[in-house]
């Protein structure tokens, strides 16, 4: 399960980078704005309950969240995935892009204290080699 922020084609470009990781490396993946859809139009109740039961479901059947964790804080919906994701003892993985700010103390405890924070891409890809 890849979550991060999805509001302009640069951050969903870079989630599919790191979902283009994953496949190589033969994980199956669910990322939600290609799995789920964008909201395009009216944002109704009926698409609301549709989005949330896809991302809940794909979540919950998650061995990996791996969280893209940039701009000024987390997104509010990324927070929430990755609250419910270590809640449920899935493994989290955040990359963090070489974000310039600081991350929120709170989710940077989520990751193993850091320790499961990675700076870009390629760490991604090292990390999951040695797995």
């Amino acid at each position: 399960y890849i979550v991060g922020r999805l509001f302009d084609d640069g951050e969903r470009c870079y989630l599919e980078d790191i979902d283009s990781v994953f496949e190589w490396e033969a994980y199956v993946t669910f990322l939600p704005h290609r799995d789920a859809g964008l909201v395009e139009g009216e944002f109704t109740d009926k698409l609301k309950k549709d989005i949330f039961t896809t991302d809940i479901n794909a979540l919950e059947k998650a061995d990996i969240v791996v969280a893209l964790l940039t701009g000024r804080d987390v997104d509010s919906g990324t927070a929430a995935e990755i609250g419910h994701a270590y809640a449920n003892k899935k493994e989290l993985i955040g990359i963090s892009a070489n974000n310039i700010k600081e991350l929120n103390t709170f989710i940077w405890g989520l990751f193993d204290n850091g320790k499961k924070i990675l700076s870009n891409i390629n760490e991604l890809e090292q990390y999951l080699d040695a797995k």
